[in-house]
């Protein structure tokens, strides 16, 4: 290994996060690997509040969405070269290294700080792919933070009937903006839409909004758990949620995202890198917009960023750290890319 001092998000204690000088591998890459330096990443406010930013191990090092600009690659890498763009799943730090296999490029011309909404994008995807239910069937989202916007997009741009909901109205303007008919809670006593929903995909990770799910579905819809449950959020029996998936023959299931496999593999329809390809293709043609829905923020700003997400303070659905501002100015030098919202 040849170190090389880089910059890194590091959550140091609980809701603590620090950009701290890191080590990273710089040494002669294998012949399948390509690197480069960050151009940006976005925070996951579900997986990354919860699991890192007030999780019980600390230090530990958050992200798992990156884009950056390839700056080397291996002897057997052909199909993407010095200067190109791509995304990854890479953490919070301004130098990525990775397996070809596990890089999308991103197309022409698509901005990094839209490009990297690929990775949140995919979380719904798995469930597109899994889903029984076809278009033009209703599909109902539940909780309209940025995974559950983004869902709402990719089925209605497939030709579902989406219906959205959330109590936060601010949340529901967003998603209206974007065409999107939004409710404030979940339809159960409308009976033009209760009984009538073909999947329920649930992005709130709330017990309650998961029991309504099963209310409202059509007798064998599904409801699928996207947002996870990462704590007791309401006082309820698991009898009124058993009673309705018996009567109503629901299909209540797991929406974890890793159930297609990471590559293309025979026999099974789907991958999560397939996924991320679709999702940067859709972004480019603008199927699927972000414009709007985030805003830009320096690595060195990160410990604000944490707080105003955690707290719900953010002026938008999600936060981009930007690697060419100032807080990173090695690597500005070292890519002369400057990022456009």
């Amino acid at each position: 290994m040849t170190p090389r001092t880089e910059h890194g998000i590091v959550i140091t204690a609980p809701e603590k996060a620090e950009l701290q000088p890191i080590d990273v591998d710089t040494g002669p890459l294998g012949p399948k690997e390509v690197a480069g330096h960050t151009l940006a990443t976005v925070i996951s406010a579900g997986t990354e509040l919860a699991w890192n930013y007030t999780g019980k191990q600390f230090p530990t090092r958050p992200g798992y969405a990156a884009v950056f600009r390839v700056e080397a690659a291996g002897a057997e890498v052909t199909d993407v070269k010095t200067g190109d763009v791509v995304f990854c799943m890479g953490r919070h730090q301004s130098y990525q290294r990775m397996t070809r296999p596990n890089v999308v490029p991103v197309p022409k011309g698509l901005s990094p700080d839209v490009a990297v909404f690929a990775r949140m994008m995919g979380i719904s995807m798995s469930t597109l792919t899994t889903t029984t239910a076809r278009p033009p069937g209703k599909v109902l989202v539940t909780g309209l933070g940025l995974v559950g916007h983004l869902a709402a997009q990719i089925f209605a741009g497939c030709g579902y009937d989406v219906i959205a909901c959330d109590p936060i109205a601010a949340r529901r303007e967003i998603a209206e903006r974007m065409g999107l008919r939004a409710l404030p809670a979940v339809p159960v006593d409308d009976a033009t839409l209760a009984g009538q929903i073909d999947l329920v995909v649930e992005c709130s990770g709330h017990e309650q909004a998961v029991l309504d799910g099963c209310k409202v579905v059509r007798k064998r819809g599904e409801v699928v758990l996207v947002g996870v449950p990462w704590r007791r959020m309401a006082d309820m029996q698991a009898f009124d949620l058993l009673h309705a998936v018996f009567h109503k023959y629901v299909v209540l299931r797991s929406g974890w995202e890793w159930e297609v496999p990471h590559q293309p593999t025979d026999f099974v329809t789907g991958s999560l890198f397939g996924q991320y390809a679709g999702a940067l293709r859709w972004l480019g043609e603008g199927r699927v917009k972000v414009e709007g829905l985030y805003q830009k923020t320096p690595p060195r700003d990160c410990q604000k960023a944490y707080q105003s997400l955690l707290h719900k303070t953010a002026e938008k659905l999600a936060i981009v750290f930007d690697w060419t501002q100032p807080s990173a100015e090695e690597s500005v030098k070292r890519t002369g890319f400057t990022l456009s919202c």
